[in-house]
């Protein structure tokens, strides 16, 4: 679907899916065992992976390399270990950032006997191969819970944003119903907007939870909640 803001939308409903009893996880790119050769990414976008885990569930010990991994906790809780010394519990609003870099081993479980986890899981290429595996959090300071639109990640760290090796600014919007937001792309960059929760019009197309869209057309982007509260990310990326 096209219109004439060069606005492509990705459905919920046509996203892959995996249900493996402890995960139910929702595609919005090939990943695992979904294959979609025309949805293999969105510029330095690799992954957008919608996850639901099980009380005591998770993704045992496993490597990584040549990655920016981040994890958005939406419900419930997830616990991290790493191969560099990292052991936490994030809680929902917190967001880490694992740049795999040269190589890091991990795990993430739902720490809980009775909740499930709902958090994102999403990948981006860095610029250069081979870097220094790090690991940083953000969290929301009181002002920011509040804020419609916060830089979360960036690629120089400021206003506070944790630090990603790309050109690439992601934002964290919440919006009550009837507010709205404005975000605009400068010309040769990309834009891709997952919306979260809530029902949503994004220059004047219609969004439900689970949908994105994405643009390589700069210009002015507006969203808006409808009769509902909504959140969505919205990632702003180089070539």
């Amino acid at each position: 679907m096209q219109n004439d803001t060069d606005l492509r939308f990705r459905r919920s409903h046509e996203r892959g899916r995996a249900h493996h009893g402890w995960l139910d996880s929702r595609f919005s790119f090939s990943f695992a065992d979904y294959y979609d050769p025309s949805h293999m990414g969105f510029r330095s976008l690799r992954v957008i992976n919608d996850d639901h885990i099980a009380p005591r569930g998770g993704f045992p010990t496993h490597p990584h390399r040549d990655m920016e991994i981040f994890s958005y906790v939406l419900e419930g809780q997830l616990a991290h270990q790493d191969s560099m010394g990292n052991a936490r519990v994030l809680t929902p609003g917190q967001i880490q950032l694992m740049s795999a870099g040269s190589g890091i081993t991990h795990s993430e479980f739902n720490p809980s006997g009775d909740q499930t986890t709902h958090m994102l899981q999403i990948w981006i290429t860095p610029r250069h191969r081979g870097l220094q595996p790090r690991y940083t959090e953000w969290t929301p300071t009181p002002e920011q819970e509040r804020e419609p639109k916060v830089l979360v990640i960036s690629h120089d760290g400021r206003n506070h944003s944790a630090t990603i090796a790309q050109n690439a600014d992601i934002y964290r919007i919440k919006l009550q119903a009837g507010e709205s937001s404005s975000h605009f792309l400068a010309p040769g960059r990309g834009l891709w907007l997952h919306l979260i929760r809530g029902n949503a019009i994004l220059n004047g197309e219609s969004m439900s939870p689970g949908d994105a869209a994405s643009s390589e057309q700069g210009g002015e982007f507006t969203l808006r909640a409808e009769d509902e509260d909504i959140e969505a990310l919205l990632f702003d990326l180089g070539a």
